[in-house]
């Protein structure tokens, strides 16, 4: 019996480091082939749109501008005025924003509307008579009423440049471009250096754009539309083939994307335009968004995985597809290993061999920030990359809350799409601990809680029996555990007692709201 339980404990084990390991790997080819194409950039390639220069066309195109937003008062008005001091051709925009508000917010975007209306501007607010689909189901809503040959995006916490349109609507009517489905441009940041947290984040958000979203570009691989800041082509949403947008997965973007190039539909990256955007201030926040992103990723892997690996892409390529949208499941075998170390340990058996090769391919990420960095701070690029080791305990920490969604991804489809409040932060002196819409700490800080306790006694353990290459592996599991307990207490200690967002108002109950003198019941 002992044996059958070591046996089945090692190879839980050896999953868990080989996943890791791919996982390192990856991230070393994704740079290398970054590398390749920045300094040794193909002359042609038929896996490649259109490269820089296009020239701007002689007639622009009709443009439709959609906002999908939910309760936003804060940066609601900051999105709408971006968007329409966006340099086209007014004849040739609109602005639909897609409200689905309970809160103020409904009367501060009809003011806005009324305001840009009054200059001139087509734009709308275009409110649906309930929530269903939530952001899929709002996109889905609003499209036949728009009137755009192409559809560009933005998330209520962006602020997209003047020149955004002017920078990729040329790509998509450029001689060759008829295959691009959409183009995205690279997320900037607003408030980098607010904190710690933030200064992590945006160190995580350069390596997937600056790296992995342009080494998948650069290799061929298909890669995924990020929700925002982008621009569809309306024909490949509304491709028979395509499907256009669905509801059954919480990464409608990825889906949409990934189904677009299962179909022969192209992406285009541009790693040169920045668009800006908020960070989440708030841990548990932070950990919400990654939540949904993991639950609706393994979604994504669950609805599409055997369409991808049946495909008639090559074989790297469909091993590629797949790994990208696998790879939130870093994260139960970031878990698993935690979890087998100490009873091997206690059966005397040494993983060591193991580590040898998880310890090489846990260079790959640092280098990819690394690279990151070098490509959009030459000169100070190694202060934003310190904060590796912060950024280290904040992905191991995050990886309890995010076993639970890629578990709860492999078991269900849709489910309730969970918001990223956003408070207009950009400052160091901007508060937002008293807000509303500031979240309760969650129970899942008890399990968090439970696996620091684990990772200590699994480091104590490890050193008081003389395993002590273990050791510095088990205390960054208990250093990031602790570090999601101790923000999330000390936050929470900020602010002030809230109701839950769930029991704000229905839209048919009157509430009495105040905006800039104007005071009305929505």
């Amino acid at each position: 019996m002992r044996s059958i339980v070591v046996l089945f404990l090692q190879v839980l084990y050896t999953i868990g480091v080989l996943g890791l390991a791919l996982y390192g790997f990856h991230a070393f080819w994704l740079t290398w082939k970054h590398l390749s194409a920045r300094f040794f950039p193909p002359q042609t390639s038929f896996k490649q749109p259109p490269r820089l220069p296009v020239p701007l066309p002689t007639t622009w195109p009709a443009v439709t501008i959609q906002l999908p937003i939910y309760n936003e008062r804060y940066v609601i008005e900051r999105l709408i005025d971006a968007c329409a001091k966006l340099n086209y051709p007014t004849a040739k925009l609109q602005i639909q924003v897609l409200d689905d508000s309970t809160d103020e917010t409904l009367l501060i975007v009809q003011q806005r509307v009324r305001y840009w209306q009054g200059k001139g501007l087509a734009i709308s607010a275009v409110q649906r008579p309930d929530r269903q689909g939530f952001k899929a189901g709002a996109l889905a809503y609003a499209l036949p009423l728009a009137t755009g040959e192409f559809i560009a995006i933005f998330d209520a916490d962006f602020v997209p440049p003047k020149d955004f349109l002017q920078r990729t609507i040329p790509h998509l009517v450029a001689a060759g471009g008829h295959s691009l489905g959409f183009v995205q441009a690279r997320w900037g940041h607003l408030n980098r250096d607010y904190s710690p947290l933030t200064r992590c984040q945006a160190l995580a958000l350069d390596g997937h754009f600056v790296v992995e979203q342009a080494g998948r570009q650069a290799a061929g691989y298909p890669f995924g539309f990020n929700g925002s800041a982008g621009v569809w082509r309306r024909t490949c949403i509304e491709d028979a083939a395509v499907g256009g947008w669905q509801v059954d997965t919480l990464c409608e973007d990825l889906d949409l994307s990934y189904r677009a190039q299962l179909v022969g539909w192209q992406p285009y990256y541009l790693n040169d335009l920045e668009a800006p955007a908020e960070i989440p201030v708030q841990l548990i926040a932070f950990k919400r968004q990654q939540s949904r992103w993991a639950k609706g990723s393994i979604q994504t892997l669950r609805k599409l995985g055997r369409r991808v690996w049946e495909s008639e892409w090559p074989l790297a390529t469909r091993l590629a597809a797949l790994g990208h949208l696998g790879s939130y499941l870093i994260h139960p075998l970031l878990l698993l290993l935690l979890l087998t170390t100490l009873p091997l340990m206690l059966l005397g058996v040494n993983p060591a061999p193991h580590l040898t090769v998880l310890s090489l391919a846990s260079f790959g990420p640092p280098f990819l920030y690394a690279v990151a960095q070098q490509s959009l701070h030459p000169q100070r690029w190694w202060r934003h990359w310190a904060y590796l080791p912060l950024l280290t305990l904040l992905g191991t920490g995050v990886c309890l809350k995010n076993s639970m969604a890629v578990w709860q991804g492999l078991r269900s489809q849709g489910g309730q799409f969970e918001r990223t409040p956003k408070f207009r932060v950009e400052a160091a002196t901007d508060h937002w601990h008293k807000s509303s819409y500031r979240l309760a700490i969650e129970w899942v800080s008890l399990g968090e809680f439970a696996l620091m306790l684990y990772a200590l006694i699994t480091a104590v353990t490890a050193m008081l029996i003389g395993k002590w290459w273990s050791a510095p592996f088990l205390l960054i599991y208990a250093g990031g555990f602790g570090l999601m307990i101790f923000v999330d207490l000390w936050q929470t200690k900020l602010g002030r007692p809230h109701p839950p967002e769930s029991q704000q108002l229905p839209l048919d109950e009157p509430t009495p709201v105040e905006y800039k003198g104007e005071r009305v019941r929505i």
